[in-house]
């Protein structure tokens, strides 16, 4: 199923259920999906008339869940864990729509494999295609890490 129709599904089995975090988050993403659909009939926009794959869609949801990972550490360091809670909930909620994430012994795998295929250590190469081809199927802070280990 599309993930615009299953965010549809899920949000109306959230309001049956009355589930606020999992209605919040759902809209938040639906509205972030909208904005980014917007974005491309800017005709300023670099990907202007582009059509819209779901993997386009699987990068907002990442995008959502960067943000709210970011606003935790924000909310941690102003001492507000009721809201760094609230985010970590909805964090729960976005993940569900990402394909299975990596561990880091599979990335550790795959960039092993990388660095034979394009025969160098150099950490610029080996991040760009590391970061190429695990895209949504990894987080991209933990990519950056072991490309470092295994490069530095």
């Amino acid at each position: 199923m599309p993930l615009k129709d299953q965010l549809s599904e899920d949000l109306k089995s959230a309001m049956r259920a009355k589930d606020e975090t999992r209605m919040n988050a759902i809209r938040m993403l639906k509205a972030a999906i909208t904005n980014f659909e917007l974005a491309r009939t800017d005709a300023k926009s670099k990907d202007f008339g582009k059509p819209i794959t779901e993997a386009d869609l699987l990068g907002v949801v990442e995008k959502q869940i960067k943000q709210r990972r970011e606003s935790i550490e924000m909310y941690n360091q102003g001492n507000r864990p009721e809201l760094a809670a609230k985010e970590a909930a909805e964090i729960a909620v976005l993940e569900g729509y990402l394909p299975k994430q990596l561990t880091r012994d599979e990335i550790k795998g795959e960039v092993l494999g990388i660095i034979a295929q394009l025969g160098t250590k150099e950490f610029p190469k080996v991040m760009r295609e590391a970061a190429a081809r695990l895209k949504g199927r990894a987080d991209g802070k933990v990519v950056n890490e072991v490309v470092k280990e295994l490069t530095g």
